[in-house]
């Protein structure tokens, strides 16, 4: 099921500009470079002035349509930046505006330690575990090789993320401009992923856990090579259930909208359909990952979306291991393969 409803139809933020899309809360858009190319942020009245609601991918064009933004929203001051987890889209700027606007950044602490973590990495740590990773479960030799001279990727999307922070977890009640948000904590796309809901708006601000059309990215990672995340991707989701239907959902990616449970329902059928297909695929000749990549998705991938559908397949195979429906056999040559259990 995906019976949604766009109210804003085709209307979009202008560049540099942010329209309300519910009293006391705004919607602006910032550029990326990649296939999706933009992120939703927000801006919430927080009394004497706005609070943040993520922040972009570091660059000069977005510390511009930054100051473009506020400006055209009444030059109120900022009050502070909440920031729903640490991928650069969402936290790459988040050091400089806290230290241009002199406000705290408020995170679940999870997220806040993956992006100090990873900023402060090696240039090559992170990407050799990775691409190791990637090679044990089949990729081509060729791709690793390239991929190790990437560096560290995430430093150079991101400017330092704030070395203090202020602490949200789930279920806090947390005060924006006189109005009651709840923090909602959801797992899989990130570690400690945190969404706000306000009853009182009918809003939630979603971040990466729950978009309309896609689903978020549910990679597994060299890091920790046994966890389950699409296990705690369909576990956490669920959770939002308790939340009205109605609810005007506002994503970071794609359009605000309305139809939450729907939406939910649609991302489990979503997994469900590719849990089957690499069910399906996989026989008792083992299988990497590598190799069930056509099957998921029904074509391969290369150079920096290759990185994406292993993270993507590792872990609906992890999915199936885990549930006993596929068996993970290593073989002389140090290759991780899975094969189908009777």
């Amino acid at each position: 099921m995906n019976d949604l409803h766009y109210p804003f139809g085709d209307t979009l933020p202008p560049e540099g500009e942010s329209i309300e899309v519910a009293p006391g809360i705004r919607w602006l858009r910032m550029p990326l470079p990649f296939a999706l190319d933009h992120i939703n942020l927000w801006l919430v009245d927080d009394g004497d002035g706005w609070a943040i609601v993520d922040c972009g991918l570091k660059s000069d064009a977005t510390r511009e349509l930054w100051v473009r933004v506020l400006d055209h929203a009444g030059g109120r001051k900022v009050t502070r930046l909440f920031t729903t987890h640490f991928h650069p889209d969402h936290m790459g700027l988040a050091g400089w505006l806290c230290e241009t606007h002199d406000i705290e950044m408020w995170t679940t602490r999870t997220e806040w330690m993956m992006a100090r973590a990873l900023y402060l990495d090696g240039d090559d740590g992170n990407r050799r575990e990775m691409a190791e990773f990637y090679r044990e479960n089949g990729v081509p030799d060729a791709w690793y090789a390239s991929s190790i001279k990437t560096g560290n990727t995430y430093r150079q999307a991101i400017v330092e993320p704030p070395a203090r922070f202020r602490r949200v977890h789930d279920r806090q009640s947390v005060d924006i401009g006189g109005r009651r948000w709840e923090v909602r904590v959801g797992e899989g796309h990130a570690p400690e992923h945190a969404a706000l809901y306000c009853a009182e708006a009918g809003v939630l601000i979603s971040g990466d856990h729950i978009l309309p059309r896609i689903s978020p990215h549910i990679g597994l990672w060299a890091s920790e090579p046994e966890a389950n995340p699409l296990r705690d991707y369909v576990e956490s989701i669920e959770t939002f259930r308790d939340i009205p239907a109605d609810t005007l959902v506002l994503p970071s990616h794609i359009a605000p909208f309305t139809g939450l449970h729907d939406r939910i329902e649609g991302i489990q059928a979503h997994h469900r359909d590719r849990l089957g297909k690499l069910r399906d695929a996989i026989g008792d000749e083992p299988m990497t990952a590598y190799d069930a990549i056509p099957h998921m998705f029904g074509r391969q991938f290369e150079d920096f979306h290759l990185g994406l559908a292993m993270g993507e397949c590792l872990a609906h195979l992890a999915f199936l291991e885990k549930e006993g429906a596929l068996a993970l056999v290593s073989g002389a040559d140090g290759i991780r393969r899975y094969r189908r259990i009777h």
